[in-house]
């Protein structure tokens, strides 16, 4: 990521100064012009890093002169070299200084460290606030207090800013900024805060101020001696700086590459929409979770993470990372269950009735809905891949189960959902009887209290079973067919979405759109069904367009 870490301390006899920084140098792009003659980029990084330990020392020196630098002001010593990261799979090195290597960087930084710590302040002083310019650079900055026993109202103000040329690049990262710059703000401040407790109980420093006699001649001696204590000396960390260096530089390298950019042919589906709503809420979330102060204990937090991660560590699980046996495809799970309990089995997962899994392999299990999910839209999956307990419908239509926990009554006789028991044969011959062989090593039992005939729709279905059933097509093919189907039938829910909801047609117009859209006839009520529930997984993105658009062309006729 091109952007750069640093930690700034507002002095209270010299201002605001950056203690710290920490930046990325990118390997230089290989040139066939080079020839023997001219300069090797590996001599070109030594100089430049002998080039910003100059400035550095330089930066030290002349302050030092001007006695401008006190211990407060002062990270690392003017004879440190700094630290170097070296990144093996990308080359890319992580200095850190005091101070930018580059002298443009220099003011740079400096901007942002006066900004951070005067002006640009959010309410309370301490937190996240964003600003900057296309010329100087955009800011991320995090102010906060560190605890000091000698300190004017016992703390002193730092910040952590990030300043990046990319502000929409920098303003996407703000949820994974501030989750890991607040894990490292919390340890300063809870070393800080130890030392601080224990300075304290030796010497209570309230009441010596209490105590002492206050005179104006007097109190420009005690403000400077007060005033020249090390963030080092505060926390009594050893190896702070170190720390920091290992903390920033992979901030750095970690921002870079959560966020890349994806070449798409044409306007981006429906699923990819749905993921990019979902990992948003899911940010945001995490942030709320963390920003929140107080009344959230650590568990329930934990425990709504997990909640939020369920659908997105199923969805992105891959077959081949699974234990033990596995449904490799819809057609081998069509080999082993049957044709006719597997259309039963699609036939509920289409309409949108609860799939429930009971058994003793997760692995198994968890391969099973990752299968049976393709035939969905990503915005109509809610998965619980094992659970020691029943969740109700609402949550989840793709439910595991432990071979022991009960069905309730009003799940087992409901027509609107269907129950697979996994029961193990020859459980002590998995070794043997080899992962791929499942007919042999489980039984399958799949009852429903639905009595709606499942052999003539929908239409998709149908198409389905008829491109599993032909041994000439791949597993490849077949899923290509089945991404196919999927577009053309959300193609449908669209139009039929836009016609019924927006629009507010009547039951008279639905149909004739119904059998415009081929979706009447033979199979029409399981059609109607299933364009229904796939209505549900629309983004909110589409919806919000479509909304839009009516609301502006009700309102221009009037204009």
């Amino acid at each position: 990521m091109n952007a750069l870490v640093a930690l700034c301390h507002f002095c209270e006899l010299h201002g605001p100064r950056t203690l710290f920084c920490t930046e990325a140098l990118h390997p230089p792009s290989p040139s066939p012009s080079s020839q023997a003659g001219a300069p090797v980029p590996g001599d070109r990084d030594r100089d430049g890093d002998r080039e910003g330990e100059g400035l550095t020392m330089k930066a030290n020196s002349s302050a030092s002169q001007r006695g401008e630098m006190c211990d407060g002001c002062r990270s690392l010593p003017a004879s440190h070299p700094g630290f170097v990261s070296i990144d093996d799979e990308t080359g890319i090195r992580f200095l850190s200084h005091q101070h930018p290597r580059q002298p443009q960087l220099f003011s740079v930084v400096r901007q942002a460290c006066v900004r951070s710590l005067s002006c640009e302040v959010c309410p309370g002083r301490e937190g996240p606030i964003f600003f900057g310019d296309e010329q100087h650079g955009f800011v991320f900055s995090h102010t906060f207090f560190i605890k000091d026993s000698l300190a004017r109202g016992f703390q002193r103000w730092y910040s952590i800013v990030m300043v990046a040329m990319d502000r929409i690049y920098l303003i996407n990262s703000w949820p994974f900024l501030l989750r890991h710059l607040r894990l490292t703000i919390q340890s300063l401040q809870s070393t800080a805060l130890k030392v601080f407790d224990n300075e304290q109980g030796v010497c209570p420093q309230r009441a010596v101020r209490m105590n002492s006699v206050f005179s104006p001649a007097v109190f420009p001696h005690q403000r400077s001696g007060n005033a020249a204590r090390s963030l080092t000396s505060l926390t009594q960390h050893p190896n702070l700086w170190a720390s920091l260096h290992s903390s920033f530089s992979w901030l750095l390298k970690a921002c870079g590459s959560r966020l890349t950019e994806k070449l798409l042919e044409g306007a981006p589906t429906e699923d990819t929409l749905v993921l990019i709503e979902r990992q948003t809420e899911q940010e945001e979330e995490m942030s709320c979770w963390e920003g929140a102060e107080g009344g959230v204990s650590k568990s329930q937090r934990h425990q709504s993470e997990s909640e939020l991660g369920h659908d997105f560590l199923c969805d992105d699980t891959k077959l081949d990372d699974l234990p033990g046996p596995k449904f490799r495809s819809l057609r081998h799970l069509r080999q082993v269950l049957g044709a006719a309990e597997f259309r039963q089995l699609v036939w509920h997962v289409l309409m949108g009735n609860q799939v429930i899994w009971r058994g003793a392999d997760p692995g198994l299990i968890q391969s099973a809905f990752t299968v049976l999910k393709s035939l969905l839209p990503v915005g109509c999956v809610r998965s619980v891949p094992y659970s020691a307990q029943y969740e109700e419908a609402y949550k989840c239509n793709f439910l595991g189960l432990s071979p022991d926990v009960p069905i309730p009554t009003h799940v087992s006789s409901s027509e609107f959902s269907v129950l697979v028991d996994v029961s193990s044969e020859r459980s002590c011959q998995i070794s043997v009887m080899g992962e791929d062989d499942i007919s042999s090593l489980y039984q399958f039992t799949i009852s429903s209290a639905n009595t709606q005939p499942t052999d003539r729709g929908p239409t998709l279905l149908n198409k389905l079973e008829v491109a599993l059933s032909n041994e000439n097509l791949s597993v490849d093919v077949v899923s290509h067919c089945l991404l196919c189907l999927k577009e053309e039938w959300m193609n449908k829910v669209k139009v039929l979405f836009k016609f019924s909801k927006v629009d507010g047609r009547g039951r008279e117009d639905t149909q004739k759109v119904l059998a415009l859209l081929g979706a009447t006839g033979p199979g029409e009520e399981d059609n109607v069904r299933l364009l229904k529930f796939w209505m549900t997984g629309l983004s909110k993105t589409y919806k919000s367009h479509l909304m839009t658009a009516v609301r502006g062309g009700e309102r221009s006729p009037s204009q």
